[in-house]
């Protein structure tokens, strides 16, 4: 089901909506950051508190968010500026952006563009939907409108790749919009539970993202 199949994506698609954490940068120095803060705060150890948050986000929770419930603290904010680029990001971006047009729907702090500009991705990019900015979070799927509407294309003419199955898959799938899902080996969030988060098509990193949609 999600092998690459002729030339199915490369006819029929104009953009590519990348998400960014665990997709272009990758985000386990800040979620370190914020499992250590949980776990200070509420006297557990480390461990404890990192195995509670991945059991959560394997049950298809908001990991962090019921973790700190459970321990009664308050969830620390997120530290956007230890994430770091992956180092097959920039080199994706810039080879499929000689094809097709390169967009961001994504969950992300205020100052999202300055990010992207550090990361070396911003020249790449020609709409930026971000939840700061928009006022919606995914999987609402106000953010991915925006997106289409910024990009004036429609969602069949469109392809979603992130690492969520639940943020990222089912709301692109719902309207239209092919969808790849990225499964790097430490996501937590990829696991498909309906039909709905169910992928076109998978990939284990950047480069095959690449490779199976310019194939």
């Amino acid at each position: 089901k999600h092998n690459f199949k002729g030339n199915y994506m490369i006819e029929n698609i104009d953009w590519i909506f990348f998400d960014i954490g665990s997709t272009l940068t990758d985000e386990s120095a800040a979620c370190a950051l914020r499992i250590k803060e949980m776990a200070e705060k509420s006297g557990v150890s480390v461990s404890e508190c990192a195995r509670t948050v991945k059991d959560y986000f394997s049950a298809g929770k908001n990991g962090f968010l019921e973790t700190a419930r459970t321990l009664g603290v308050a969830l620390p904010p997120w530290n956007s500026e230890a994430e770091k680029a992956y180092p097959d990001a920039k080199k994706c971006l810039e080879t499929l952006s000689f094809r097709y047009k390169i967009g961001i729907i994504a969950n992300q702090n205020a100052g999202l563009k300055e990010r992207l500009e550090k990361f070396g991705f911003l020249k790449y990019l020609s709409v930026i939907a971000s939840s700061a900015e928009e006022g919606f979070s995914k999987p609402d799927l106000r953010l991915f409108e925006i997106a289409l509407e910024k990009a004036n294309t429609i969602p069949s003419r469109s392809v979603m790749v992130g690492d969520r199955a639940d943020n990222d898959i089912a709301p692109a799938k719902s309207l239209g919009m092919k969808t790849v899902l990225l499964r790097r080996t430490d996501n937590l969030y990829a696991n498909a539970r309906t039909e709905r988060e169910s992928p076109d098509f998978s990939a284990k990193d950047l480069d095959e993202v690449t490779r199976l949609i310019l194939q």
